[in-house]
């Protein structure tokens, strides 16, 4: 019985462990991985988390697309930014459609702003004027090299 109880603490701990969620962002007290600015703003922050469960979190999109140009993107098992219309709800990067627009300024400068569907950015874009991405466009805009 003894040894049935020692497994059981171990595969608890074990799964305790694997994490397969990012970390919420801390807004207003986590600093940025690439910048080191603090966290404040719902409507531009991004994280990604990598395969073995680390999260790195930016106060903006542009920030990310930086740091991913000096690390293997292979490592990172998801990709989330702040939807503009919902602040501090994150959705998957890679479906996200991006607005840059000079009318929306974000944290870092580059006036780029996500948004969870594709209606949503056409009527931000009509009110703000402006450029869509997708994900993919985005990165070549960044050099962002993909792998």
């Amino acid at each position: 019985m003894k040894n049935y109880s020692i497994l059981f603490a171990l595969l608890c701990f074990m799964l305790i462990g694997c994490n397969s969620s990012p970390k919420a962002i801390a807004y207003g007290s986590d600093g940025c991985h690439f910048c080191s600015m603090t966290i404040v703003d719902k409507q531009h922050a991004a994280q990604f988390m990598t395969k073995k469960g680390r999260t790195y979190s930016f106060d903006a999109t542009e920030c990310m697309l930086n740091h991913l140009k000096d690390i293997d993107m292979a490592t990172i098992a998801q990709y989330s930014v702040n939807d503009y219309d919902e602040p501090g709800a994150l959705i998957d990067a890679t479906k996200a459609t991006y607005l840059i627009s000079k009318n929306i300024p974000s944290p870092m400068g580059e006036y780029l702003s996500a948004f969870g569907n594709l209606e949503a950015a056409n009527k931000t874009k009509e009110e703000n004027g402006g450029e869509l991405f997708t994900w993919d466009q985005l990165q070549t805009k960044f050099n962002v090299a993909q792998h």
